[in-house]
This record gives C-alpha cells, structure tokens and sequence, in this order.
C-alpha cells in the first residue's frame, strides 16, 4: 500500500461508522457529532474514476448545500475535494432523501463571509484552520434536479 491508500484505509474505518449511523437514524449521527449538520457525499474519484462515500458536515444556505475542505487541518486539500473538482456532478443523501447536485467553488468575498458563518456556528472549523497555512475551500453543491 502507498501513502494514499493507507489515508484512505484509515478514512473508510473512521467514516464507516458515521455513515452506519447516519442511515439508521435518518441522517441523525450524535456523539461528536451531536447538532453537526451532516450528508454523505457520493463523488467519483479523480484518478480512479471510482465512487467514494464521504460524511461532510455542511452549511445549508439560499438552497445549496456548502461543504468545507477542511481535512482537520492537514496541508492539503481531501480528495473529496479533488474529486469535485473533476467531477462536479455528484450525489449527496440528506436526512433520507438521495439529490443529485452539482459542485462549484465559492471564491474571494463569498467563500470568506460564509467560511466565517460557519465557524461561528462550529467553532472547531476555525481551530482546524489555525493549524495550517491552507485556506480552505468552500464548495456549494447545488440540486439539479
């Protein structure tokens, strides 16, 4: 195994049983994640053209649904966020509903102004931050449908 396939052993066992919880209790997960605000994310992966399953908190704003690449930190970017980028069209389940959406990056005064949205509401965003000279992507996802 390389060094990518190894972060993404150590992301499935972690995200595994989030998502377990997510679907038994119609998007409800609790624990650490109590009053966070989650979907699972459905994108196709940018090198291998598989799909991958990821549980994103998110900000729900004028209809779209505003994800945030913080990887907890790390200098680089999730693949989640690579992913998006090559593929926008994607698929998120929400509470027990399955939507069809596409992703589009927020730059410049709207990424910042909803970046600090949600760090008022989810102060960790902001303590991840404080980790890395990375500026976090925001990416909105909106319905196609």
């Amino acid at each position: 195994m390389d060094g990518n396939e190894i972060t993404a052993s150590v992301a499935a066992r972690f995200n595994a049983p989030v998502i377990e919880k997510f679907r038994a209790n119609g998007g409800l997960v609790g624990g650490t994640f109590a009053g966070v605000p989650l979907l699972l994310l459905h994108s196709t992966g940018a090198r291998t053209g598989r799909d991958h399953l990821t549980p994103l908190a998110y900000l729900e704003h004028e209809g779209r649904y505003l994800v945030f690449a913080s990887k907890a930190g790390a200098d680089v970017h999730p693949d989640w966020y690579f992913n998006l980028k090559a593929h926008p069209a994607a698929r998120i389940e929400i509470t027990t509903d399955v939507v069809d959406v596409r992703a589009h990056e927020l730059i410049g005064v709207e990424r910042d102004v909803r970046f600090a949205q949600m760090t008022g509401l989810f102060p960790y965003f902001a303590a991840h931050q404080a980790k890395t000279e990375r500026v976090f992507p925001v990416l909105a996802l909106a319905t196609t449908g």
